[in-house]
């Protein structure tokens, strides 16, 4: 027998509480998000390998790096043939293809996801391109919001010094493609005072932690562990239920 529409999303929102509800460890996802330059990689790994000898069982996904996406995107870019239009949307389906196939069965086992860059990171690069924030974010929906949201927060000045001492920005890393400065790294510091902007007006909306990556690396590594004890306590979100109820039907159906 088959289910009425309301009857069976009822039936799988319970399902998805009771799973949530009955586990010693549920599943957590934490984001770190910032400007290139930050230092989010070094704390990023220093966390996984404090988490992995805490006796979690640790999961990663990487901004851009879907194998079915991530090809397109690289092609277009190194063609210099994206739109800020068409770079926001490989980048939504890299995220969507990502969220179904590594984030929500980690998070549905009970595993820690670690973000290297969330969803945050393409609505502060798309509103420095000049896309609409309210038409961005609905791209992404819907979506399991992280329990933790690390912003790693430096001067536009700090983060075009580190990036130009390594490296010479890519095109679109630089901006270049609406910027229209022929100088990479010109065009890297005026897109990024944009783009950290944009990330401070995200960490006032959705009230990310900011972590002062001006600080030395053992005390900004010894905050995220206070921080991650305090954030463990707490009960799962309606909206990742909602979110998990709508991917659970998505499995049924198919």
């Amino acid at each position: 027998m088959t289910l009425p529409i309301d009857a069976r999303s009822r039936a799988i929102r319970s399902r998805v509480r009771r799973h949530f509800e009955g586990r010693i460890r549920r599943g957590l996802l934490i984001a770190f998000e910032g400007p290139d330059g930050a230092g989010k990689t070094t704390q990023r790994k220093l966390f996984k390998t404090w988490l992995v000898a805490e006796g979690y069982d640790v999961v990663t996904t990487k901004w851009n790096s879907s194998d079915l996406i991530k090809p397109i995107t690289k092609g277009r870019k190194a063609a210099r043939a994206l739109s800020p239009e068409e770079f926001s949307l490989l980048h939504v389906a890299d995220f969507r293809c990502r969220m179904d196939a590594e984030v929500l069965p980690a998070l549905w086992d009970g595993k820690i996801v670690i973000a290297d860059r969330f969803l945050f990171t393409g609505l502060a690069r798309d509103a420095a391109r000049g896309l609409a924030f309210d038409h961005v974010l609905k791209l992404y929906q819907p979506l399991v919001w992280p329990d933790m949201v690390f912003y790693f927060s430096i001067s536009p000045a700090t983060s075009s010094q580190r990036v130009a001492a390594g490296r010479v920005p890519n095109f679109y890393e630089a901006g270049q493609d609406v910027t229209d400065v022929e100088d990479a790294v010109e065009s890297y510091q005026r897109f990024i005072t944009r783009v950290i902007c944009e990330y401070e007006s995200l960490a006032q909306i959705f009230s990310f932690t900011t972590v002062d990556a001006a600080q030395g690396i053992g005390d900004q590594h010894r905050r995220l562990r206070e921080l991650f004890r305090e954030a463990e306590q707490r009960p799962w979100s309606p909206l990742n239920v909602e979110a998990f109820a709508e991917w659970i039907a998505m499995r049924w159906n198919g």
